[in-house]
């Protein structure tokens, strides 16, 4: 009830200018250690499974905050103590973008969508590895909230640089980024910076995780398994093109993020739609469901799929689970729902064991 109101007053605003001020009064919030315990212990109980154990790290249940909603890494603290199983931060580019023209987030309230054409607006690999760096800082002195939560970085190419540049371009930004992160996810299929796509295609996706895992070795992690190395893929891939990703990601990826925004639009007509860019939410829980479902037959028993699009409650996650997932994740829920969904969640997926 509390957040319908909060929502009622963030609504009236610009998409983005509600998230923006939202990410500004978690910031406060977290600044104050009192507060922040507070809100961890009245998550902690409820946000304890079911546990899950991938590439070496320990999830205390399978929800996490997918990728767009922290660009910069500001609300790790927040995040994780609200219960979220893990947090993936970024779109992060190499150099500082300031992303597309404004206005470019919509909420299709009606759908529980968001349209987005943001063109991965973030601060730049040096300002989120030295937030990042803080945090573990905190962590490590025990100022901060968290400590059990697996972080991931998501990693996309400056708009600016070229197909050519572009493996050159993700590993200069995980240079930076990987050692301060559980995890790497290569973002590769944001229909808002042009020609980011086609480096789903083999040739391109080989190139790009041969140079990153390359780089890996060169950082020195204890194994491959202990740093995982993940694509984030398009729901709008043909059949042929999916079996194509799965083979390159079978031989040099750790696991597939199913999936990013959609291009087309599901169950939306006319003037709902209208706007360019990603779309987000309820609209795209079928599809990109059935795009789990598909990466499950094509791996097989036992290799890692992050399953996300459309989830506003138990029943979407479940379905990402029965589909194939080891885990999920929300961002559009998150925004329609409030700060309870990861409990919500996590406790409706105990319930069904």
């Amino acid at each position: 009830m509390m957040y319908r109101a909060v929502r009622s007053i963030l609504f009236r605003l610009d998409a983005e200018a509600a998230h923006d001020l939202t990410v500004r009064q978690i910031e406060r919030l977290q600044s104050v250690p009192s507060l922040l315990r507070a809100v961890e212990r009245s998550a902690r109980a409820r946000a304890e499974g079911p546990e899950v154990a991938l590439w070496g790290l320990r999830f205390r249940n399978p929800v996490g905050i997918a990728a767009g909603f922290d660009k910069n890494a500001r609300m790790v603290p927040f995040l994780a103590a609200l219960g979220f199983g893990f947090v993936e931060v970024g779109t992060v580019t190499f150099a500082p973008q300031a992303g597309n023209p404004q206005p470019r987030m919509f909420r299709v309230a009606e759908h529980g969508a968001i349209i987005n054409r943001l063109g991965f607006n973030n601060e730049g690999a040096v300002a989120v590895a030295a937030r990042l760096e803080s945090l573990w800082n905190h962590r490590g002195r025990g100022e901060s909230s968290g400590e059990q939560v697996p972080v991931f970085a998501n990693l996309g190419k400056n708009r600016d640089v070229p197909l050519a540049g572009a493996a050159e371009s993700y590993r200069m930004a995980y240079r930076m980024l990987a050692p301060l992160a559980h995890g790497v996810v290569i973002n590769v299929s944001s229909p808002n910076t042009p020609g980011l796509r086609e480096l789903q295609s083999p040739d391109h996706l080989r190139e790009l995780l041969t140079v990153l895992r390359q780089e890996r070795l060169r950082l020195a992690f204890r194994a491959p398994g202990d740093h995982p190395l993940l694509v984030k893929v398009a729901p709008d891939l043909s059949e042929r093109e999916l079996a194509d990703v799965a083979t390159v990601c079978l031989e040099l990826a750790d696991g597939i993020v199913a999936t990013n925004t959609t291009v087309s639009r599901p169950g939306m007509s006319g003037a709902e739609g209208r706007e360019a860019g990603g779309l987000s939410g309820r609209p795209l829980l079928s599809l990109s469901t059935e795009v789990v479902r598909r990466l499950r037959q094509l791996a097989g028993a036992g290799y890692p799929l992050i399953g996300v699009g459309g989830i506003f409650d138990a029943a979407g996650a479940r379905a990402k689970l029965e589909a194939g997932a080891d885990l999920v994740q929300v961002y559009t829920g998150f925004v329609y729902r409030g700060p309870r969904l990861p409990l919500h969640i996590a406790a409706g997926l105990r319930s069904n064991r």
